[in-house]
This record gives structure tokens, C-alpha cells and sequence, in this order.
């Protein structure tokens, strides 16, 4: 009994896998392949495969490009876009004569012919990767620094694929990663990052003064920039006192100018203007009083003496 239920159980499997295949070959669905990855030099040539079986007459075949949008890159047989210059078809196959850094990205193959079960589907998925040699790096390298202080000089490239290390000379040397294993007449206290570009010195000395430039590198190739020069100076004591004294000294003298100035009265003329001005209306509002003193009474009487008048 368990033998047949276990026969019965492997047949209706076996119906299952039957039927499923059936429906995968009737409505074109495709089993996924492994993804493949296309490298390329920029401005050299690319070919993407389509791993598909053979090409037949009544084969139809696409290609997309996929992001954002998608794009048509070979449709109804005629390559499209600026692949029309630069691109041919080999069988499924695109080669990209003159390969550009926008040109990276996924690609897709479809291939769609008919079939006993229907419409048979095909995909295909190609990655391409554009290798881009630096640029220019640009390089920031101040043109002064005092002595024991710290400076870091930055050199960047934005360009190249893979991401560059970078390398810092001095006067055309090469500078070592690890300082410490060069000459005891160099400065030991910088540190270099390669992956960043940054070159800083903990504590610059006289001794770093000199022409830097800096180079970008990745497997395509490399550049370097200008060479710019960084002087590096003692700090001037005897110039700071000198100037302290000069500034003391100007202090100085414009407190005795404003000492002298008090003592000549030059800034109480205002205040005995403003007194003689208070003088001088106290003196008219007194005189004013004085007339009015006699007239007042003379003027009540007469008031007085003409009311009784007209009483009797």
C-alpha cells in the first residue's frame, strides 16, 4: 500500500511539471539567466552578446536599454538613436564601435519567434561598464603657511572609472605614503590619503616649502596637475612688537591731543555759549518784570475809581 501511494504521488508530480512546462512554452515566459557583464574602454570598441538560441526567419529581435525610461536601441531591424553611426549588428548581437561613458548602463535582448505551443519569448540581460581615464585633477595648494601650523592641500577627480588614488610630488619627487621611511632631511609629519587626495601636514616646517603637484590614477591611464609652490615662514616676532609699539605710540598721542584740546577750552565753548544764552533771558525776563512792577497798581486804581464813580 505505501509503495502505490508513493507511485501515485511521483506521477502526479510528474503531470504537474508536464502541465507547467506546457503553460511556460504557450504564453512565452522565460527561464532568468545569469547576468552577464560587458567592460570597455572609453572610445573603444564594445560587443553585446545575446545569448538566445539560432536565428531563424521568423525570428523577431529587440533591444532595450533599461533605467529610468526605457529606450529602444535596435527596433522593427534598424538600430536607433546615435547607435545608428556608431554601432552595427552581428546576427543578435550590437557592437558599439566608439563606446562613450553614456553609453553604461543594462541592456536587454528580446527574442520572440513562434512556436507548436505559441509565441516563444527569449531575454537576455547585459551590463556595460565604461572605464573612464582622470582627468585634470584639481588641486588646492596655499601659496603661504606659518611655520607649525597645520595645512592640508585637497586633489580631487571627478571623471575617472574606477575611482582614481592619488599620488603628491614635491619639486618632482614623489612623495612616500609612509613618510617615515624616507630622508631624515624631510618633514615626517604629514599624512597622505590616496582614496581622498588630501596631503596634510600636522606641524609644516621650512623645510616643506617647495613646488606640489598632484597625480590621478585608475587602471585606464592617469593626469597631473600644475605645479603650484607653497612658502612656509617663521613667525616674525620682532615685526608683531614693532607694530604693538607703533600702535601703543598712536594711542598715546591722541590722548594728549585730547588733553590739550580740554585744556584750551576748545570743547567748553559750546556749554558757555548755552550759559550766556541762560544769562541773557534771565536778564530780559527780570527787566520784563520790573516795567510791569508800577504799571499793574496804577491800572487797579484806575479800575477801582471809575467802578465807584459810577456808584454814585
Amino acid at each position: 500500500m505505501a509503495r502505490r501511494s508513493r507511485h501515485r504521488l511521483l506521477l502526479l508530480l510528474l503531470r504537474y511539471l508536464v502541465v507547467a512546462l506546457g503553460y511556460h512554452k504557450a504564453y512565452g515566459f522565460s527561464a532568468p539567466k545569469d547576468q552577464q557583464v560587458v567592460t570597455a574602454v572609453e572610445y573603444q570598441e564594445a560587443i553585446l552578446a545575446c545569448k538566445t538560441p539560432k536565428k531563424t526567419v521568423s525570428s523577431r529581435l529587440e533591444w532595450k536599454k533599461l533605467g529610468r525610461s526605457v529606450s529602444f536601441v535596435y527596433y522593427q531591424q534598424t538600430l536607433q538613436g546615435d547607435f545608428k553611426n556608431r554601432a552595427e549588428m552581428i546576427d543578435f548581437n550590437i557592437r558599439i564601435k566608439n563606446v562613450t561613458r553614456s553609453d553604461a548602463g543594462k541592456y536587454r535582448c528580446e527574442v520572440s519567434a513562434p512556436s507548436e505551443q505559441g509565441q516563444n519569448l527569449e531575454e537576455d540581460t547585459v551590463t556595460l561598464e565604461v572605464l573612464v581615464a582622470p582627468a585634470v585633477p584639481s588641486c588646492e595648494v596655499p601659496s603661504s603657511a606659518l611655520s607649525g601650523t597645520v595645512v592640508e592641500l585637497r586633489c580631487q577627480d571627478k571623471e575617472g572609472n574606477p575611482a582614481p588614488e592619488y599620488t603628491w610630488f614635491k619639486d618632482g619627487i614623489r612623495l612616500l605614503e609612509n613618510p617615515r621611511l624616507g630622508s631624515q632631511s624631510t618633514n615626517s609629519s604629514y599624512t597622505m590619503n590616496t582614496k581622498t587626495g588630501t596631503l596634510q601636514f600636522n606641524t609644516v616646517s621650512k623645510l616643506d616649502t617647495g613646488e606640489y603637484s598632484c597625480e590621478a590614477r585608475n587602471s585606464v591611464g592617469y593626469r597631473r596637475c600644475p605645479g603650484k609652490r607653497m612658502q612656509v615662514d617663521d613667525l616674525n616676532i620682532s615685526g608683531i612688537i614693532a607694530a604693538v609699539v607703533v600702535v601703543a605710540l598712536v594711542i598715546s598721542v591722541c590722548g594728549l591731543g585730547v588733553c590739550y584740546a580740554q585744556r584750551k577750552g576748545y570743547f567748553s565753548k559750546e556749554t558757555s555759549f548755552q550759559k550766556s544764552n541762560s544769562s541773557s533771558k534771565a536778564t530780559t525776563m527780570s527787566e520784563n518784570v520790573q516795567w510791569l512792577t508800577p504799571v499793574i497798581p496804577a491800572l487797579w486804581k484806575a479800575e477801582v475809581g471809575g467802578s465807584q464813580g459810577q456808584e454814585f
